[in-house]
C-alpha cells in the first residue's frame, strides 16, 4: 500500500525482475525537490504570482512533472492549460516550458484523438479551456472530430 503524508508522495517499491541496463547515467547537479516540484505543479492551475516566484527559485521548474499515481502525470503548462490560465502558461513559455506538439502527433497516431491527459481530461477539454491561447488547437482538433465539450463552472475564468 502507498501511503502519502503531508512531505509529499511516497515512492512505490520496487525490485528489478530483469537485468539492470549496462548504461548508467553521470548525475552531475542533484534532481529538483519533489515537494517543490509538486507545489509548482499545483500552483500552475492557478497561482501566477508562486509560479512567478518559484521560478525565480528554480528555473528548472519551467519543464517540471509530477506523477500524481497511476499514471497520471502533469507538468506545470499543462496544468495552467487545462485551468485556461493563458498567462501563466506564457510565463512558462517564456522561461522554456515546452507546449504538447498535437498536430504531429495525431498525424503519426490518429487513435490519440481520444487520449485522455492529466486527471483525465482529453485533448478537446485542454483546448477548450485554453481560451484565445488554444483556440487555433482546438479549430484543429474539432475538424478531425467533433466533441462537445463541458468544462465545470469552477475551471472558467473570469475577468
Amino acid at each position: 500500500m502507498i501511503q502519502s503524508s503531508n512531505t509529499g508522495p511516497v515512492e512505490a517499491s520496487f525490485e528489478r525482475d530483469y537485468p539492470a541496463p549496462e548504461f548508467t547515467p553521470a548525475w552531475k547537479k542533484p534532481q529538483i525537490n519533489r515537494l517543490m516540484a509538486q507545489d509548482f505543479v499545483v500552483a500552475a492551475h492557478m497561482d501566477l504570482d508562486l509560479v512567478r516566484h518559484l521560478l525565480g527559485r528554480e528555473p528548472g521548474l519551467a519543464n517540471a512533472t509530477m506523477d500524481w499515481g497511476g499514471g497520471d502525470w502533469e507538468t506545470a503548462i499543462g496544468a495552467a492549460s487545462h485551468m485556461g490560465r493563458a498567462d501563466i502558461v506564457e510565463l512558462l513559455m517564456a522561461h522554456g516550458a515546452t507546449p504538447e506538439v498535437v498536430k504531429g502527433i495525431l498525424e503519426m497516431e490518429p487513435g490519440l484523438i481520444d487520449a485522455k491527459g492529466p486527471h483525465g481530461f482529453g485533448l478537446h477539454f485542454h483546448a477548450t479551456v485554453g481560451g484565445h491561447f488554444a483556440k487555433a488547437v482546438l479549430d484543429y482538433l474539432q475538424g478531425i472530430k467533433e466533441v462537445e465539450v463541458r468544462v465545470p463552472p469552477f475551471m472558467v475564468r473570469r475577468g
